[in-house]
């Protein structure tokens, strides 16, 4: 019997249910336990598989709006228990959910739209992330999530960490940070088969160079920022603590909403121009939300939380992300890296709104009504624009989880040589 729910995401206690009848189904082999605790008090939970020193870690729900991981999670540990091979002289691990307190936040488990997908939204502010909070925040002050990552990472000395991430709307892609030579033509053909698209120009690795389609490897540290103003460097993520034993991290992306417009390579006709007008077009948006904000806040005194938090940080970034489309070169000038460009100058805006929103919904605010007519014109223009269609989230599991078993067959391939 599959541990994949059918048409939902599951909730982190249902994968934890799941893993917990998957460890005692094969006791000999499986064990699962407590690694942390989450700030506001959940347990943070580890499946393992084998006993191997030689490791994978494969990690889920760093970002609680991206709820494909925990299925692709349960999925990949099936895949392991049954098949044996992938445990020739390697361990598997796996923690549930990076950020429990998150996912209790994000509150879309069927979305039927992209409105929907907004109704429930949360992505926390960036200090509260468990992946990238090294990246702003000094080591005294990492909240308990990333500090329980990094231990099972201290543990284990993985020699490939796999983070499973995605997006709301776009294509699949991967980002390593060191090459895992032949993962390429594995990940493009699953893709190709499942009928997603490769984001070749994703704007997260933008000026980053490629392995093959769709595969980015990060640049070493002296290399300059696409976008120097945004603080989150994934050189400084928990992604590099791998390094520290030799090993190095995968980071699984994969869409919900499809567009095909992300993995069209021919150049773009006038990319500097294209991403000047989106560059307005984000400061326009984002001007919109800061002034229903900024209306609100009077009413809103006293009241704090991650909802409200993670919207007023979301706007924050957007000065100086237009800042840095309008005075420096372009990172790609291909169709594909204009339409990331284009994707991304629309979610940030539509989800600092949607966040809001949900704070004035739950205040019985006023301004609730005009922001929701807001996140319901931009969730449409957005899925208009892109020409979304919904990928089967049996596919999108089943696309991640190949991706993850290539990278660590490949990755262990390079290692032993």
């Amino acid at each position: 019997m599959s541990l994949l729910p059918e048409l939902r995401y599951p909730t982190v206690t249902e994968l934890t249910s799941r893993a917990r009848a998957l460890a005692a189904s094969r006791p000999g082999l499986c064990t699962l336990r407590q690694v942390g605790t989450s700030r506001a008090g959940r347990p943070l939970r580890l499946l393992s598989v084998g006993h191997a020193r030689r490791a994978v870690l494969v990690v889920a729900g760093a970002h609680a709006n991206e709820p494909t991981g925990g299925p692709t999670l349960l999925a990949v540990a099936e895949r392991v228990v049954r098949e044996p091979e992938l445990r020739d002289g390697t361990s598997w691990h796996f923690l549930l959910c990076a950020d429990p307190d998150g996912a209790s936040l994000h509150v879309t488990p069927a979305p039927s739209s992209l409105l929907e997908y907004h109704r429930g939204f949360f992505r926390p502010a960036g200090p509260e992330q468990p992946e990238w909070s090294p990246a702003v925040l000094p080591p005294d002050r990492l909240p308990p999530e990333t500090r329980a990552l990094t231990r099972v990472i201290d543990e284990l000395r993985p020699y490939l960490q796999v983070t499973l991430h995605g997006t709301d709307l776009g294509g699949s892609w991967v980002q390593l940070t060191k090459d895992i030579p032949g993962l390429a033509e594995p990940f493009a053909k699953s893709a190709a088969q499942w009928h997603i698209p490769v984001e070749t120009g994703a704007s997260d690795a933008a000026g980053w160079p490629a392995s093959g389609p769709g595969v980015h490897v990060m640049p070493g540290p002296g290399a300059r920022a696409a976008y120097p103003s945004l603080p989150d460097d994934a050189r400084h993520s928990t992604w590099y603590h791998a390094h520290r034993y030799g090993g190095l991290t995968a980071v699984v992306e994969v869409p919900m909403w499809a567009s095909d417009l992300v993995d069209d390579p021919a150049p773009h006709p006038a990319p500097a121009a294209a991403i000047r007008r989106l560059a307005g077009r984000l400061r326009r948006d984002a001007a919109e939300v800061e002034l229903l904000l900024a209306d609100a806040l009077p009413r809103l005194e006293g009241v704090d939380g991650p909802l409200l938090r993670a919207a007023r940080w979301t706007l924050e970034l957007t000065p100086g992300l237009a800042s840095d489309w309008v005075h420096t070169p372009p990172a790609g000038t291909s169709m594909a890296y204009v339409g990331s460009v284009d994707a991304f100058a629309r979610r940030l805006p539509l989800r600092a709104a949607a966040m809001l929103w949900r704070v004035l919904r739950e205040q019985d605010d006023r301004a609730a009504p005009r922001l929701g007519r807001l996140v319901e014109a931009w969730s449409g223009t957005f899925a208009e624009r892109f020409r979304a269609r919904w990928v089967p989230l049996e596919h999108q599991v089943e696309h991640q989880s190949r991706t993850v078993v290539a990278a660590a067959l490949h990755a262990r391939e390079g290692a032993a040589r």
